[in-house]
């Protein structure tokens, strides 16, 4: 007697490969198949055809639309959609216009980013909705701190800013140890 249910290895093997049809490029069936990154769906005739497509697209998805908003390109519905980088405001007439604005507006710190000298700080959230303080050059400088920065420049080692951490100043280079 037995404890293991052959019911459930009766399926047969090849049974998903027909719900993914057939490559649009060469015509033969695709398969799940995977890589370092993780699995993918490709086609069989893999060296000679090289189409490939996620296995779950990151599609965004309009939650909500913003009445009496207009978008500012093509005068359609703004509304708030929710794609992989988390929650924005994008035009409903998405493959046309591709006009996108942040949903909550950064906010300026005065605070000069102490790594570039030229540009400031900003607020920023991240996609899990966590604030971040990062330099307004970006690409250019990626300075950022975790913490509030405060405009005072660190009495032990010179850097150009403090942050505030538990109500506490503290300088933000790990190899100085000012706490105040």
């Amino acid at each position: 007697m037995s404890k293991i249910d052959h019911s459930l290895f009766s399926a047969h093997e090849h049974a998903l490969e027909e719900s993914f049809g057939d490559c649009p490029e060469c015509g033969k069936p695709l398969h799940i198949k995977n890589s370092k990154t993780g699995p993918f769906i490709g086609c069989t005739a893999y060296p000679e055809c090289h189409f490939s497509k996620p296995l779950h697209d990151n599609q965004t998805a309009l939650l909500k639309t913003l009445d009496g908003v207009t978008c500012p390109d093509c005068q359609s519905e703004l509304g708030i959609k929710k794609g992989r980088y988390g929650m924005f405001i994008g035009c409903t007439n998405f493959p046309s216009c591709h006009f996108i604005a942040p949903l909550k507006q950064q906010e300026e710190t005065q605070v000069r980013c102490p790594k570039c000298q030229s540009g400031e700080l900003i607020s920023r959230t991240s996609k899990f909705g966590k604030q971040f303080f990062a330099c307004n050059h970006y690409p250019k400088c990626r300075y950022v701190l975790n913490f509030q920065p405060v405009n005072e420049q660190c009495p032990e080692c010179g850097w150009g800013v403090l942050i505030d951490k538990k109500g506490q100043y503290v300088c933000p280079q790990p190899t100085c140890g000012f706490k105040q």
